[in-house]
């Protein structure tokens, strides 16, 4: 037998000879792998995905012990007032339909950017959650405020645009 086999406590010894009970992790590097001996933890991304990592919005807006809705608060508030607007647009109130859509996508980046756990409305990173939210609340809002007929918002540069373009 070679040296390294006999003697388990030595640098070059094989991970798999160490009992677990011997193991230390210490951090993420010496994380331990599936038989229990340390293993180094690379920034390459493996071949083949055994395990995914927790989502930023996996962090609950509520104490574990409340109930799920409780928890997830945010996204709900969103989602139910996305569903009012919807309804509303449903009803044949379209600009108030709107105006709330985008108010609750607004109100979606708000909430992102002020309360640290924010549950499933965090989708991706902090700053393009509330870019992407934000943005598009925006621009739902600007459209309905334009909406025909009688627009609460006029843009005259915008009617000149439409007539050079339609009329060339």
């Amino acid at each position: 037998m070679s040296a390294e086999r006999k003697a388990p406590d030595a640098p070059g010894a094989p991970a798999a000879e160490q009992s677990p009970e011997d193991v230390t992790v210490r951090d993420a590097v010496s994380a331990p792998d599936a038989e229990g001996a340390p293993r180094r933890a690379t920034r390459r991304f493996p071949l083949f995905t055994r395990d995914t990592a927790r989502p930023e919005g996996g962090g609950r807006a509520a104490p574990g012990d409340a109930p799920a809705p409780a928890r997830q608060w945010p996204i709900l508030a969103v989602l139910l007032t996305v569903g009012l607007g919807l309804l509303l647009t449903a009803l044949d109130v379209f600009r108030v339909g709107l105006l709330l859509i985008g108010a609750a996508l607004v109100a979606g980046a708000v909430l992102r950017w002020t309360v640290p756990d924010v549950g499933m409305l965090a989708v991706r990173s902090r700053f393009t959650d509330i870019v992407t939210y934000g943005g598009l609340g925006l621009v739902i809002v600007l459209l309905a405020l334009m909406m025909q007929p009688e627009p609460l918002l006029q843009f005259p540069w915008l009617q000149d645009m439409l007539h050079f373009t339609v009329d060339s």
